[in-house]
């Protein structure tokens, strides 16, 4: 049966496209086929992290309004044998998206198979996050650990109860997971930052991933690589276990505490 997820946040720059590519990979890691779409209409990045911006004919916007179908815009990851994106339009407004259409794609993409379907959503409230986050099943809402970012994505959780398909047809809820992002131990020990705790008890949700603060995202984006990818980094192990909780399994946040300075590093100041 496949699976609708939502990638959401209140707050932008947060690194929902990042954990979009990266869940969506190591999803389709799994063997599992999945398509990820971007629902930010006319700031698009998905593609380029995925690093298939050149491979753009066609896209959401362009299977909505009938003007091609959905088997010629979905692009083929050429790195694992199961993943698609479907990339969103950089010409059209927010207003090209209808819940309609939206179905509809989802509909098609429900009977081709796919097992998971990642919605990477803008930031905010406006209507590309309505419809992005309207028929999902399960929403990982992505948090920076600071004030700002924590108390925009309580209103997402709000959305998420009261304006979604499950809601108004008074359906199981939506399952939400909390991701939290740059999450620096140094930082949060130092009082600048939020803890792990202090996040789940404003938010009141489960972690289920925790991606420490790291250039490897921007050195992994600037290279059309989703982050995951990056064998052997903080970053990718962290994801990984992100992707493994999504599945059900049961593994122990890592990456939360801060490095203990040894002794000359404590005398010398290093």
């Amino acid at each position: 049966m496949t699976e609708i997820i939502v990638v959401t946040s209140g707050k932008g720059g947060v690194g929902k496209t990042t954990t979009s590519a990266s869940l969506a990979c190591g999803l389709a890691r799994t063997g599992k086929k999945v398509a990820v779409i971007d629902f930010d209409i006319g700031l698009r990045n998905l593609d380029l992290i995925m690093g298939c911006e050149r491979r753009v004919v066609y896209d959401f916007v362009n299977v909505i309004n009938g003007d091609c179908s959905l088997k010629q815009a979905l692009i083929k990851d050429k790195r694992i044998e199961t993943l698609y994106v479907l990339a969103a339009s950089q010409t059209r407004d927010k207003d090209a998206l209808t819940a309609e259409g939206v179905r509809k794609v989802l509909d098609e993409l429900i009977a081709d198979g796919f097992d998971y379907i990642l919605c990477d959503s803008p930031a905010g409230i406006e209507k590309g996050a309505h419809l992005a986050m309207y028929y999902a099943d399960r929403a990982v809402v992505v948090v920076n650990p600071e004030v700002s970012s924590v108390r925009d994505s309580d209103r997402i959780l709000g959305l998420l109860a009261s304006k979604t398909e499950r809601a108004e047809k008074g359906a199981d809820k939506v399952r939400e997971h909390l991701l939290l992002t740059r999450y620096s131990p140094t930082r949060v020990a130092a009082g600048e930052m939020l803890s792990i705790a202090d996040v789940k008890e404003i938010l009141g949700l489960d972690v289920i991933g925790v991606i420490p603060e790291s250039q490897d995202v921007l050195s992994a984006s600037n290279a059309g690589t989703p982050v995951i990818l990056n064998e052997g980094s903080d970053v990718s192990e962290a994801y990984g276990d992100a992707v493994a909780r999504l599945l059900g399994e049961e593994r122990p946040l890592r990456f939360i505490d801060a490095q203990k300075k040894g002794f000359f590093a404590r005398v010398f100041g290093g």
